[in-house]
């Protein structure tokens, strides 16, 4: 037999992959994951201890789409100022589901930053006000980008506010994304300016230590906290995540990974049992999202398999519909 693989590149990927599919996409990855059949065991990572690096092994079945992938995806901080390239950098393979064969070797940057814009997406679909107008972000990377693209998707977004240590990453972010989306773009003068004026508010950063104090949370606030996922670091205060009805995208990784959780968790500021919901139980209608106006929402995602898995299937068929790619031939006849 022989076996071909198809190769798609990062420009591939951004020719046929949108975000309104990759929200739905991993809308029913995390609702396969709710019910029951999707199989995905917690993220085995590497710390790079001397080159201020990472690396995670993320695997994942989606039995009802037929999705069966693996990511390896790396962060190490010094990139972009040492080695001008990005933090994050990922591959993703993917295998047919019912003999194991490869299918296709994918760039995982995009996917890992799509499917996260889209997760923040969904998770703003459930939790955030119909209402909400107004976007807040901390963080002008590549990730924040794409949960703008998302909110977007779910929400009447009318002003967006960012706020980023960099001056010169903010500015390149609010005219490439004024331009994109088609809304002016504010520079935020500070923290607070962010917190007092958004409806939603996205962390999209490295930080280690919170980077908005929670007790200028206007209520009805909905929160996308998605740049920490190690134990020792958090974007959210003890007053934040205490004032919040707090959703995670998995209980047992962000118990293990999530710094914003495990922080006030070990100093008793809170119990497991002030974690909501996993967002996939609000999808399937297995626990209730926002019920009032009033409400502060927290959505905390470290990121799972999958979401890769969904929308790296996704990519795949969108691919083969378009006749992107490549293909090489791994196996020849034997």
């Amino acid at each position: 037999m022989i076996i071909m693989v198809l190769i798609l590149s990062r420009k591939d990927l951004e020719a046929v992959v949108t975000m309104k599919e990759t929200i739905e996409a991993v809308e029913h990855g995390f609702k396969e994951l709710a019910v029951g059949t999707a199989r995905m065991p917690t993220r085995a990572s590497l710390t790079v201890f001397d080159r201020a690096g990472w690396m995670g092994v993320m695997p994942a079945y989606l039995s009802e789409t037929g999705s069966l992938a693996a990511k390896i995806v790396t962060v190490f901080e010094e990139n972009p100022s040492k080695y001008s390239m990005p933090t994050v950098l990922a591959t993703i393979t993917l295998n047919d589901a019912s003999t194991g064969r490869p299918l296709a070797f994918m760039e995982g940057t995009y996917i890992t930053a799509m499917r996260t814009g889209a997760a923040g997406g969904v998770a703003a679909k459930y939790l955030a006000r119909k209402d909400a107008r107004a976007v807040g972000i901390f963080g002008t990377g590549v990730q924040a980008r794409t949960q703008l693209l998302a909110l977007k998707e779910v929400r009447d977004v009318e002003k967006v506010y960012a706020f980023d240590v960099s001056g010169n990453q903010v500015t390149r972010f609010s005219k490439d994304m004024s331009k994109e989306i088609g809304i002016n773009i504010e520079i935020a003068s500070s923290p607070e300016d962010v917190v007092k004026k958004s409806d939603i508010i996205v962390t999209a950063t490295t930080s280690r230590t919170p980077v908005f104090d929670g007790r200028l949370l206007r209520k009805g606030t909905h929160i996308n906290a998605i740049g920490s996922f190690r134990p020792d670091c958090r974007e959210l205060d003890d007053e934040t995540i205490l004032r919040s009805k707090v959703v995670v995208d998995s209980k047992e990784a962000v118990l293990a990974e999530a710094g914003d959780i495990i922080i006030p968790l070990k100093a008793n500021r809170i119990s497991e049992a002030h974690i909501h919901a996993e967002i996939g139980e609000i999808v399937a209608g297995k626990k209730a999202a926002r019920v009032s106006n009033d409400e502060v929402t927290v959505f905390k995602s470290v990121g799972l398999g999958v979401q890769d898995a969904a929308a790296a299937y996704l990519a795949y068929k969108k691919a083969k519909e378009a006749r992107v790619g490549f293909e090489i031939e791994l196996l020849g006849k034997q």
